[in-house]
């Protein structure tokens, strides 16, 4: 297999003040409180040397677990009637993240009709993840290690979506559900999620277990090739609707993507709760993102400035829990938006710029003077 390409250099954080971030005093960070005591106790279940990701100073305050244990038992501790922002001003020091514009997006969990056994309309399957795609020891340019399989002692690329498609994975292919439509799997792929309503009314959550470890191409990208879409009208809604108006070249299209999600089936589905995201906590809509761990660490609180499609600004703290494979470069913020329809429509459609500040750990001095 091709050798990796080297890390990147880190990115170049600038100390900033809390009166820097626009908007920081109107967020209401009430609302983050929950998640950010949810990754708290997931931190504490890791042992201090685990690594969260991050290069530069990012890795140097806040890349390892141990790091994380004194604001979050802060967290954990905190009144009722407390500040949180006060908290975050004590235990928390940000840094702008690189000084050009930001691209921030956004991202769902689908709900789709679904069941658990093929019939009628329920024809797509969804994979679980093969047994024979393993791990190797190096590592891809995101810092996950290089997926594969075994052939003869060597680690061979896995199939691509066409093989996957036309049947390679043959007696290893174990469907965890049956969908009514290829375009909605591959959305589902996309999202690293989905929610399964099943006829019987109870629901099911189709969770991210694995990549087959080809290259992410984005087909919004080989539509606008193509001159199927033009470049300013690439969203999700209108890769979509191509897709089911071209239903002899939709399949060709989509292959154009290697990359192929394998999911696990999780307990009958609470919507209310977000699926789990690359940290292993629930995700949580309008608080929770996707990052780049090459830059900035799983669980680092992100104070976004952007604006939403309909041109509203849109200024709060998310919590980097999650990754995503079109999710590169240390000022990509991806945020979960939700599940079902309206999430679905602003996640896409969103494609916006912005400022970014990561929030690391204070040290201890810098912390005592900030009490």
């Amino acid at each position: 297999m091709a050798k990796p390409p080297p890390p990147p250099p880190p990115p170049a954080l600038a100390p900033a003040a809390f009166s820097d971030l626009p908007g920081w005093a109107d967020d209401p960070l009430a609302e983050l409180l929950p998640a950010l005591r949810l990754q708290c106790r997931k931190l504490a279940m890791l042992s201090a040397d685990t690594a969260l990701g991050g290069a530069g100073l990012a890795a140097a305050y806040g890349g390892l677990a141990g790091q994380w244990a004194d604001p979050c038992r802060a967290a954990l501790d905190l009144a009722p009637n407390a500040d949180p922002h006060r908290f975050f001003e004590r235990w928390f020091t940000p840094y702008r993240v690189a000084m050009s514009a930001a691209l921030v997006t956004g991202y769902f969990e689908p709900v789709l009709r679904g069941d658990l056994h093929p019939g009628g309309a329920y024809q797509v399957p969804v994979l679980a993840r093969p047994a024979d795609l393993v791990a190797g020891t190096e590592k891809d340019a995101q810092g996950r290690p290089v997926m594969g399989r075994l052939v003869a002692g060597a680690l061979k690329p896995y199939y691509s979506r066409a093989e996957i498609e036309a049947g390679a994975l043959g007696d290893a292919a174990h469907p965890l559900a049956w969908l009514t439509s290829p375009i909605d799997l591959f959305f589902a792929q996309l999202q690293g999620s989905a929610v399964i309503e099943l006829q019987d009314g109870s629901t099911r959550h189709l969770v991210f277990d694995a990549r087959n470890g080809r290259p992410y191409t984005p087909i919004g990208r080989v539509l606008s090739e193509q001159g199927a879409i033009s470049p300013a009208e690439v969203s999700m809604q209108s890769i979509r609707a191509w897709l089911e108006a071209h239903p002899s070249q939709a399949r060709a299209v989509m292959d154009r993507n290697e990359s192929y999600v394998f999911f696990r089936l999780a307990p009958e589905a609470d919507v209310s709760m977000g699926p789990p995201g690359a940290l292993g906590v629930a995700l949580t809509a309008g608080r929770s993102a996707a990052i780049d761990r090459n830059f900035v660490p799983l669980a680092a609180p992100l104070f976004v400035d952007s604006t939403v499609p309909d041109g509203r600004v849109w200024r709060h703290l998310v919590l980097a829990q999650d990754l995503g494979s079109a999710i590169a470069g240390p000022a990509r913020v991806d945020v979960f938006l939700g599940s079902g329809a309206q999430a679905a429509e602003w996640a896409g459609r969103m494609r916006q710029s912005g400022r970014v500040w990561l929030l690391l750990p204070r040290p201890v001095s810098a912390r005592d003077a900030a009490a």
